[in-house]
């Protein structure tokens, strides 16, 4: 398909937008309304400076833009490519709901199947690590006091969109599941209820911040993706909490959805 089929308007002149912002409103909406897809190669440079009649570095304005914006990626020696993004993954209010664990099916994997994607968990350590403060401040325990920690990638259609670590007291885990790679059927859910910790609630607390280095690598972040921060804190009927889980989500995977009751 060649450039004039791809990209429709030219500049305008009289506009009091920076030329490289119309530029880069042309390719957005280009991406927008398919013309170029996920994964295709941006017109190069050459073309876009023919196209439009201007200087190399304008059409680099225009690219830097939609790269901080998370929509394109470039590649070193390749071009410059639409980012491919994953199924999104609702964070629905029901995902821990009791029914999955009978299923034996973890939340990850109860998610991902409503959107036909296929999930993984590609990385997986476990170990006893001092409690983060805030951590020890939601489990009720000192600062620094020993618990069970469950680092994992998870990743849909294979590739990574979430880095989640679960605390959970060590007079919980020790001895259990809860400390093999694979706990079984439910995940530790399933497991902390069938030492007679039958989960109540959940309390949920969500942010929005830019990835560090380490998180940007690890989920194939490039510039200018933010990600969820999701904090949430697991509570038994007697108001204990058993768990906590400190998770950085890819913000081009994930869409919040709760259904909240009105009385």
């Amino acid at each position: 398909m060649g450039i004039d089929a791809v990209l429709l308007r030219r500049i305008d002149p009289a506009s009091d937008r920076a030329v490289f912002r119309q530029i880069a409103d042309h390719l957005r909406e280009a991406v927008r309304t398919g013309r170029i897809s996920a994964g295709d190669k941006l017109p190069s440079e050459a073309q876009l400076m023919g196209h439009y009649g201007v200087a190399r570095m304008t059409v680099r304005n225009a690219i830097q833009e939609l790269t901080t914006e998370g929509l394109v990626v470039a590649e070193h020696g390749r071009g410059v490519f639409v980012r491919a993004r994953p199924p999104v993954k609702r964070l629905a209010s029901d995902r821990f709901a009791r029914r999955h664990r009978k299923d034996g099916k973890a939340a990850f994997l109860a998610e991902s199947e409503t959107v036909g994607a296929k999930a993984a968990v590609d990385r997986i350590t476990v170990d006893e690590a001092p409690a983060p403060a805030d951590v020890a401040e939601r489990l009720k325990v000192q600062p620094g006091a020993i618990v069970v920690a469950r680092r994992r990638r998870y990743s849909l259609d294979g590739r990574p969109v979430e880095l989640a670590t679960s605390y959970i007291p060590v007079e919980l885990a020790r001895g259990t599941q809860i400390m093999d790679p694979n706990p079984g059927p439910g995940g530790i859910y399933a497991r902390i209820e069938e030492q007679g910790h039958v989960l109540e609630r959940y309390v949920e607390d969500v942010w929005t911040r830019m990835p560090t280095r380490e998180e940007a690598q690890l989920l194939g972040l490039g510039p200018g993706m933010p990600v969820f921060r999701l904090v949430r804190t697991a509570y038994d009927l007697e108001g204990h909490a058993v768990e906590v889980c400190d998770t950085i989500m890819s913000g081009d995977a994930y869409q919040l959805s709760y259904e909240l009751p009105a009385h």
